[in-house]
């Protein structure tokens, strides 16, 4: 036993594009950056369905991994609604069978996973049950929150792997890690003026953060799938590129002459804490095919030198 779980520790897990270019195993912080709209929160999306979904069911090939998804809602936008449509599809796609057009419009038969077509089945009601049972929703409004929900989600998934089994592992999603990071920042000078010696500092708070992160894989070897957005209040553009007049790094996306400077804000304690880093943008064009936007990725961390185009639907992610 002790042999399968180092294996399955090792092995790369399969995600979908963009997530696939470079092998991520259990234990991997990835952070996905990008300015506002840039698919991010779409993108763990679409993780967290090849996560909940099984490898097979009742014969039917589905090739997810059939594990556990925790998912942080810093931002406070997060919609069920939508990863309850992305899952139906993927259901759907694998049975056969076509999405109903009322998923999109939130009709009565929404819902229904047990119309039938026919000899087809549209959707299977038992496996979406199961799929969304593996997922786990919690909704934090500021740092302390955060920090608390971490504090106990030990006991939490200890109690998951009791009812799930010992074998299965975890995927930890946070949507988005800089959500609280600037009333944090201000709280923090507010306090300082006030000669507050109760006060949390930005720093002491990420440091507690990561900390409890840390703990949680010793203890639970987990994927850890975080969002962040790309501060570009100081940047501005023209037809050709991004540029700042404080920013010194650029970051060239593709071979082309954009570039986008980058400027990171959060603690030097996250940045340590990332193993991989993926930037992902708008490319400012719609898909002919699927008249949907197109997104743009690159590896920042490793380093890679191509650059993915990619569309983003419930149906999944495709690249171009």
């Amino acid at each position: 036993m002790l042999s399968r779980r180092i294996t399955r520790r090792e092995r790369p897990l399969l995600l979908p594009p963009p997530l696939d270019r470079v092998p991520l195993r259990l234990g991997n912080v990835v952070e996905i950056v990008g300015p506002s709209p840039s698919s991010k929160t779409h993108l763990l999306i679409q993780a967290a369905v090849n996560c909940i979904l099984p490898k097979e069911w009742k014969g039917v090939n589905y090739g997810g991994l059939g594990n556990l998804v925790m998912f942080f809602d810093l931002d406070c936008r997060f919609e069920i609604l939508r990863l309850s449509q992305a899952l139906k599809h993927r259901i759907m796609e694998a049975n056969g069978s076509r999405a109903n057009p009322n998923w999109e419009q939130g009709g009565a038969d929404a819902f229904n996973c047990n119309q039938k077509k026919g000899p087809d089945i549209e959707c299977d009601r038992e496996l979406f049950s199961t799929c969304m049972r593996r997922f786990m929703y919690v909704r934090c409004y500021d740092s302390l929150e955060f920090l608390t929900a971490l504090k106990t989600l030990h006991y939490q998934l200890q109690k998951e792997r009791e009812t799930h089994g010992v074998d299965v592992h975890y995927f930890l999603m946070i949507d988005s890690i800089g959500a609280f990071y600037w009333i944090d920042r201000a709280s923090t000078s507010v306090a300082l003026k006030g000669n507050n010696r109760k006060c949390h500092s930005l720093q002491s708070v990420s440091e507690s953060i990561i900390q409890e992160i840390r703990k949680l894989l010793l203890v639970h070897p987990m994927l850890v799938l975080a969002t962040k957005a790309a501060n570009l209040g100081e940047l501005k553009r023209n037809s050709q590129k991004w540029y700042s007049e404080k920013a010194s790094d650029f970051i060239t996306l593709g071979s082309g002459p954009q570039k986008l400077p980058y400027r990171e804000y959060m603690p030097s304690i996250w940045q340590s804490f990332v193993t991989h880093r993926v930037l992902v943008r708008a490319s400012g064009e719609d898909s002919k095919h699927h008249n949907s936007p197109i997104y743009l990725s690159q590896w920042l961390l490793p380093s890679l030198s191509l650059s993915d185009k990619f569309i983003v639907t419930d149906a999944g992610v495709s690249t171009l």
